[in-house]
């Protein structure tokens, strides 16, 4: 009898010995700790230290300079056109009595003063 209790102590203490060992140490991973690994960069990523493209660098974006002048420029142009639009509303106006029905002239040239006022509204923004 004393034997086999010997037996069934040393299996107690050997399984507990077993079970507190790390889980890297019972997998057969050696003792490192658990680390993810890096991944790998893809094969088909583009390179950042060469340029973009096949024929070199891409287009470089225009210059802010001339894009100002010419909208600036635009800008003129539809106010001016815009100013030439209402001083004949206003001649036309003036001419036609207001108590009867406006030609559809009038109204043509209103619906055209809005468009071009809200063209040089968006210009203004920017």
């Amino acid at each position: 009898m004393p034997n086999s209790r010997r037996q069934l102590i040393q299996s107690a203490v050997s399984l507990a010995a077993v079970f507190s060992l790390p889980a890297p140490l019972l997998s057969g991973q050696g003792g490192h700790p658990a680390v993810s690994p890096q991944p790998l960069p893809s094969p088909n990523a583009p390179n950042p230290n060469f340029p973009q493209g096949m024929n070199g660098p891409g287009p470089t974006p225009p210059d802010q300079k001339a894009i100002d002048k010419q909208n600036q420029a635009e800008l003129r142009s539809e106010v001016d056109k815009l100013y030439a639009l209402a001083s004949e509303l206003k001649q036309e106006l003036a001419l036609t009595n207001t108590n009867f029905i406006l030609s559809a002239s009038f109204v043509k040239n209103t619906k055209q003063i809005e468009k071009i006022a809200k063209h040089v509204h968006d210009l203004a923004k920017g």
